[in-house]
């Protein structure tokens, strides 16, 4: 179980044609979220230099809600990547996890961004 992200919003962004071994409920697909949410976190953090899961709770609503599409958008991914099978061709498959991350690269800019540490600073 991850922080900043929950597996239902990957599952939407993994989208209607991800492998259904992957979105199913059971124990085995629960572990593969409990496996890669904590591992987006941990990307996050690091490329931030911040514990994001550890300073969640001082976080505005807006941050936590980037948070949240990153994390989300980078489990996706991972969930995309197992088995691109379903989709309709590779390309599509590609084309999601290209934008994707081109959204979590933005994100991390915004992150990195000492204005931001300046809003989050002063909020309340």
């Amino acid at each position: 179980m991850g922080t900043l992200c929950i597996s239902g919003a990957a599952i939407l962004k993994a989208g209607q044609n991800v492998n259904l071994e992957w979105t199913m409920s059971g124990a085995s697909t629960e572990e593969k979220w409990d496996s890669v949410i904590p591992q987006a976190e941990a990307y996050l953090s690091t490329v931030t230099r911040e514990d994001l899961v550890a300073n969640y709770a001082s976080y505005d609503s807006n941050i936590k809600l980037i948070l949240e599409e990153a994390c989300s958008n980078l489990a996706a991914i991972y969930a995309i990547q197992w088995n691109m099978s379903g989709y309709t061709s590779r390309v599509e498959a590609e084309d999601m996890v290209n934008i994707l991350f081109e959204r979590v690269r933005q994100i991390v800019e915004i992150l990195k961004d000492q204005k931001r540490t300046s809003f989050v600073s002063n909020s309340t």
